[in-house]
């Protein structure tokens, strides 16, 4: 069965560094490839927000709060991808997500989801 397998969160103080990990497991290795990995986060009453994008091809787009601090990077062959976070805020804190969605393919697979807090 497909799944995405998520680690890295944590408690870090503000201005400090975290990195999250996501693995696709399962028969990711079967069928389409993925084309798409993301990074979400959500906190108590919001909606999930998008806060990294990496295409199958390498292009990237981020949040624009996070844009200068956080990097996302991807392997494709090992299915796995990462989200490196600089300069955390207390603003940061939330539960993290990562998701992927096969080429041609509407189905979006989703994390466990993380939970990073920055303290102040």
């Amino acid at each position: 069965q497909a799944r995405l397998v998520e680690s890295g969160g944590g408690l870090v103080p503000a201005g400090g560094s975290l990195t999250l990990s996501c693995e696709a497991t399962g028969n990711f290795f079967n069928g389409n490839p993925i084309g798409w990995y993301r990074w979400y986060r959500q906190t108590p009453g919001n909606q999930r927000e998008l806060v990294a994008e990496i295409t199958r091809s390498g292009i990237t787009q981020y949040g624009g709060s996070v844009k200068g601090r956080f990097t996302i990077t991807r392997d494709n062959a090992s299915l796995k991808w990462y989200l490196q976070m600089n300069m955390l805020w207390p603003e940061d804190t939330a539960v993290y997500y990562c998701a992927a969605q096969r080429l041609g393919r509407s189905y979006i697979y989703w994390g466990q989801g993380t939970q990073v807090t920055v303290s102040s």
